[in-house]
């Protein structure tokens, strides 16, 4: 592995198959990342068949450990932004309602406290939806609460909600653009 370059990007996945193989693909471009693996994650990269074939820059965390503790990064100003991308429907509530339970909550949780922006591709954004399942498009229809947390989590401080994959493009672009040095 190469030198570890600070300020980075932290990535966390989640256990959604929401545009997984495209966010893997974002994350792989770029440079200096932390992908943050939890359990329902570490499924999904089974399931489509995925490899975390990542450059030599990139680290990966796993959920292995109850209290998370490479969530201590933070607070050592590691990271200067904080994806979570694909993010499922539970995580979403998880941090509408501040429980840090899992490896990829406590990272949002933390980032939260540090000060540290994130972009959440929030996988339930809309009535009814075409998503990716390992054999193929299924159409889904996320529920009231689920379209609710959503918006709540819009509020947040720091925080984007990428509504599209487009959107979730956009939003690394910007925050490229952002960390350039003028």
């Amino acid at each position: 592995m190469s030198k570890v370059v600070t300020p980075r990007w932290g990535w966390a996945l989640t256990g959604s198959g929401h545009f997984f193989n495209e966010c893997i693909e974002l994350a792989r471009e770029l440079e200096h990342v932390d992908l943050f693996v939890s359990k329902a994650a570490g499924e999904v990269l089974r399931q489509y068949k995925q490899q975390l074939d990542l450059p030599k820059t990139a680290r990966v965390y796993k959920d292995t450990a109850a209290s998370s503790p490479q969530v201590g990064y933070f607070y050592h100003g590691v990271y200067h932004t904080l994806v979570v991308a694909p993010a499922t429907s539970n995580t979403v509530a998880k941090f509408v309602y501040g429980i840090s339970d899992n490896l990829a909550s406590n990272v949002f949780a933390q980032a939260g406290k540090c000060q540290v922006p994130c972009i959440v591709f929030a996988c339930d954004t809309a009535p009814e939806l075409l998503t990716r399942a390992p054999d193929g498009m299924v159409k889904v229809f996320p529920r009231r609460i689920d379209l609710e947390n959503t918006e709540k989590l819009k509020i947040f401080e720091a925080t984007q909600v990428a509504e599209s994959l487009k959107d979730l493009i956009e939003f690394i672009g910007r925050r490229r653009s952002e960390l350039k040095p003028a």
